[in-house]
Protein backbone atom coordinates (compact mmCIF):
# COMPACT_ATOMS: atom_id res chain seq x y z
CA UNK A 1 0.00 0.00 0.00
CA UNK A 2 1.27 3.41 -1.12
CA UNK A 3 0.64 6.35 1.11
CA UNK A 4 0.97 9.89 -0.64
CA UNK A 5 1.49 12.36 1.87
CA UNK A 6 1.39 16.77 0.74
CA UNK A 7 4.27 18.49 1.25
CA UNK A 8 4.19 22.34 1.35
CA UNK A 9 6.50 23.51 -0.98
CA UNK A 10 5.59 26.95 -1.03
CA UNK A 11 7.54 28.10 1.57
CA UNK A 12 6.57 29.08 5.50
CA UNK A 13 3.67 30.55 5.59
CA UNK A 14 3.57 31.94 9.22
CA UNK A 15 6.37 34.73 8.78
CA UNK A 16 4.51 37.10 6.69
CA UNK A 17 2.67 38.16 9.62
CA UNK A 18 2.87 41.46 8.92
CA UNK A 19 0.83 41.66 5.63
CA UNK A 20 -2.40 41.80 7.16
CA UNK A 21 -1.76 44.91 8.80
CA UNK A 22 -0.16 46.47 6.29
CA UNK A 23 -3.11 45.98 3.94
CA UNK A 24 -5.33 47.20 6.23
CA UNK A 25 -3.51 50.66 6.86
CA UNK A 26 -2.79 50.92 2.78
CA UNK A 27 -6.62 50.97 2.44
CA UNK A 28 -7.47 53.24 5.10
CA UNK A 29 -4.88 55.07 3.69
CA UNK A 30 -6.11 55.03 0.49
CA UNK A 31 -9.76 55.79 1.48
CA UNK A 32 -8.69 58.76 3.81
CA UNK A 33 -6.94 60.27 0.97
CA UNK A 34 -10.37 59.63 -1.42
CA UNK A 35 -12.57 61.63 1.27
CA UNK A 36 -10.22 64.45 1.17
CA UNK A 37 -10.21 64.76 -2.76
CA UNK A 38 -13.80 63.89 -2.91
CA UNK A 39 -14.56 67.11 -0.56
CA UNK A 40 -11.53 69.21 -2.67
CA UNK A 41 -13.57 68.58 -5.51
CA UNK A 42 -16.74 69.77 -4.10
CA UNK A 43 -15.35 73.25 -2.78
CA UNK A 44 -14.20 73.52 -6.35
CA UNK A 45 -16.85 72.90 -8.10
CA UNK A 46 -19.09 75.34 -5.81
CA UNK A 47 -17.07 78.17 -6.78
CA UNK A 48 -18.37 77.64 -10.71
CA UNK A 49 -20.52 80.38 -11.96
CA UNK A 50 -23.59 78.95 -12.85
CA UNK A 51 -23.16 79.23 -16.75
CA UNK A 52 -19.89 80.19 -18.93
CA UNK A 53 -20.56 82.65 -21.82
CA UNK A 54 -20.85 81.88 -24.98
CA UNK A 55 -17.20 81.75 -26.62
CA UNK A 56 -18.12 82.47 -30.51
CA UNK A 57 -20.01 85.40 -28.88
CA UNK A 58 -17.46 86.26 -26.56
CA UNK A 59 -14.99 85.90 -29.42
CA UNK A 60 -17.29 88.24 -31.93
CA UNK A 61 -17.56 90.63 -29.88
CA UNK A 62 -13.96 90.88 -28.98
CA UNK A 63 -12.99 91.08 -33.03
CA UNK A 64 -15.75 94.24 -33.11
CA UNK A 65 -13.70 95.61 -30.44
CA UNK A 66 -10.32 95.30 -32.07
CA UNK A 67 -11.72 96.58 -35.40
CA UNK A 68 -13.18 99.68 -34.23
CA UNK A 69 -9.83 100.26 -32.58
CA UNK A 70 -8.18 99.77 -35.65
CA UNK A 71 -10.84 102.48 -37.32
CA UNK A 72 -10.42 105.36 -34.79
CA UNK A 73 -6.35 104.94 -34.83
CA UNK A 74 -6.43 105.03 -38.59
CA UNK A 75 -8.41 108.49 -39.35
CA UNK A 76 -11.69 108.16 -37.46
CA UNK A 77 -13.71 106.18 -40.12
CA UNK A 78 -13.04 107.65 -43.41
CA UNK A 79 -14.36 105.78 -46.03
CA UNK A 80 -12.42 103.63 -48.60
CA UNK A 81 -14.46 103.66 -51.79
CA UNK A 82 -16.32 100.61 -53.01
CA UNK A 83 -15.22 97.74 -50.83
CA UNK A 84 -16.56 95.15 -53.07
CA UNK A 85 -14.83 96.40 -56.43
CA UNK A 86 -11.79 95.83 -54.56
CA UNK A 87 -12.31 92.47 -53.84
CA UNK A 88 -13.01 91.52 -56.85
CA UNK A 89 -9.55 91.95 -58.23
CA UNK A 90 -7.10 89.87 -58.46
CA UNK A 91 -3.57 90.60 -57.66
CA UNK A 92 -0.74 89.55 -60.44
CA UNK A 93 -2.84 88.93 -62.97
CA UNK A 94 -3.54 85.42 -64.60
CA UNK A 95 -0.34 84.31 -63.87
CA UNK A 96 -1.72 82.14 -60.80
CA UNK A 97 -1.47 78.59 -60.56
CA UNK A 98 -4.82 76.70 -60.81
CA UNK A 99 -5.31 73.79 -58.30
CA UNK A 100 -6.61 70.56 -59.69
CA UNK A 101 -7.07 67.62 -57.86
CA UNK A 102 -3.59 66.38 -56.15
CA UNK A 103 -1.44 68.49 -58.31
CA UNK A 104 -0.31 72.09 -59.16
CA UNK A 105 0.00 72.47 -62.47
CA UNK A 106 1.85 75.63 -64.54
CA UNK A 107 2.50 75.27 -67.98
CA UNK A 108 2.22 71.46 -68.73
CA UNK A 109 4.35 70.23 -65.58
CA UNK A 110 2.75 69.03 -62.51
CA UNK A 111 3.86 69.69 -59.04
CA UNK A 112 6.52 67.43 -58.47
CA UNK A 113 8.58 68.16 -61.82
CA UNK A 114 7.59 65.64 -63.92
CA UNK A 115 6.13 66.42 -67.04
CA UNK A 116 5.24 63.13 -68.27
CA UNK A 117 2.19 63.26 -65.35
CA UNK A 118 -0.41 66.26 -66.02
Amino acid sequence: MDISVAVNNFGDTRSGGLTGPMGLFVIVLMSIATVLLIRNMNKRLRRLPDSFPDAKQTQREAEIARLNADLDRSGAGEATGDVDADRSETPGGGADDEVKADTTERHGESADGDTRRV
